[in-house]
């Protein structure tokens, strides 16, 4: 074990590993937040519409109340981190989503539904903004391009997520009735999801950053300007993607086509994250996330112009190898841009201009999708990755190459 010191010199506390052992542990929170709490309700939509008689804009609000909860967690983060121990910040937040997604399996009530996503979203984007700020800080001390791979293995546990709904999900609707398949899927994912409590908070003993007093410092708001946009442009359109594909494959792919397009998603989510973290490193102002997003935004294209497994496949695969490490990206530019001391705030105003792009793409999409169909939908999702990887290319970077802050 190890004493830890935040970037700022404080010392944190005692460590049970290295940076990259720490994120492994911060991975589970984003397999719980976001793979689980927020992503597998794509595969749970089709069953629960079908179920409860809902429009494709009923089920995007549904996804739209997740998104509003994660845009008020975003803004209450960096309070709840001034306070609070961010580790403490970290784990109450994985308790509070694998508990929403509990409730999920106990009504069909749209009211309560809406609401129990709510706060899915609201604690999941507490536990994203805390777990991205201790794994940046995580990797502080490593050397040159290493210093974003915590970040890459820390999103990786989204992917992760993704996979692991992928291999439970589809089966457990398979072999129950409808009414019955989608409580049983929301169950599974409370149960799983309260179950990785136990190891992150085994894992990350020690590397929680106490509270430093007051909401957190300033940070570059103004040079942040073209990343913010592109984020926001982000979030309309992979969320549309997210909620509806499924809803599109559906009528073109057996149930185990399906479970298979989920996992090589979430599969290829993960092995990309690892890999793209120290790329990320060596690239400057905002080449690296209009990359990415130009790989996203590929993907999202591929259903509107082919059908079948291959496309299908291909689809999750370019999608699944670049959307989940957008985080990674707008993150290292923060990183580059502010001060140790704000990274958390930073990161945390980010992820609230990404959160109101997230809550208007699944009910843009779904209204979309009412009057001219899924693709119709999902079209509106690729024209605004597109657009934001042409804004992300404005990003000029603002550091001290000889300070503390380049990676």
């Amino acid at each position: 074990m190890a004493e830890h010191r935040t970037a700022d010199g404080a010392v944190a506390g005692t460590t049970l590993g290295g940076p990259l052992w720490q994120a492994t542990g911060l991975a589970l929170g984003t397999l719980v937040a976001l793979g689980m709490g927020r992503f597998a309700y794509g595969l749970l939509l089709p069953s629960m519409t079908a179920d409860l008689g809902w429009s494709y804009a009923q089920a995007g609000a549904l996804n739209t109340a997740n998104a509003v909860g994660y845009l008020l967690g975003a803004v209450v983060a960096a309070r709840l981190m001034s306070k609070f121990d961010s580790r403490r910040v970290f784990l109450s937040g994985m308790l509070v989503t694998a508990a929403s997604m509990l409730g999920c399996a106990g009504t069909a009530n749209v009211v309560l539904l809406a609401a129990l996503r709510l706060v899915s979203g609201l604690a999941g984007a507490v536990v994203f903004v805390a777990g991205a700020t201790l794994a940046v800080q995580a990797g502080v001390h490593l050397p040159g391009r290493r210093a974003t791979m915590p970040l890459g293995v820390y999103v990786a546990g989204s992917g992760a997520g993704i996979a692991l709904s992928g291999i439970g999900i589809p089966p457990l609707l398979a072999a129950l009735s409808q009414d019955t398949g989608w409580r049983a899927g929301w169950l599974l994912l409370g149960l799983v999801s309260l179950a990785a409590v136990v190891p992150a908070a085994v894992v990350t003993r020690g590397s929680g950053v106490r509270p430093a007093g007051g909401t957190g410092g300033s940070w570059e708001r103004r040079r942040l300007i073209p990343t913010a946009l592109a984020y926001l442009l982000f979030g309309v359109g992979y969320a549309g993607y997210m909620t509806f594909v499924v809803a599109l494959l559906r009528n073109q792919l057996a149930p185990g086509q399906i479970a298979v397009f989920w996992i090589v998603l979430g599969g290829a989510g993960m092995g990309a994250s690892f890999w793209w973290g120290s790329l990320l490193g060596r690239a400057r102002g905002g080449r690296a996330l209009g990359g990415l997003l130009v790989i996203v935004a590929a993907g999202a294209g591929i259903p509107l112009i082919a059908t079948g497994p291959a496309a299908a496949l291909g689809s999750a695969v370019l999608f699944g190898s670049a959307f989940l490490s957008t985080a990674t990206a707008v993150t290292a530019v923060a990183r580059r841009t502010c001060p140790p001391e704000s990274w958390g705030p930073a990161i945390g105003g980010l992820t609230t201009v990404f959160a109101v792009g997230q809550c208007a793409g699944p009910l843009f999409s779904g209204v979309l999708a009412d009057q001219g169909g899924l693709r119709a939908g999902l079209l509106l999702s690729a024209m605004m990755l597109a657009a934001g990887a042409i804004v992300s290319l404005a990003q000029r970077d603002h550091f001290d190459r000889g300070s503390q802050l380049s990676i």
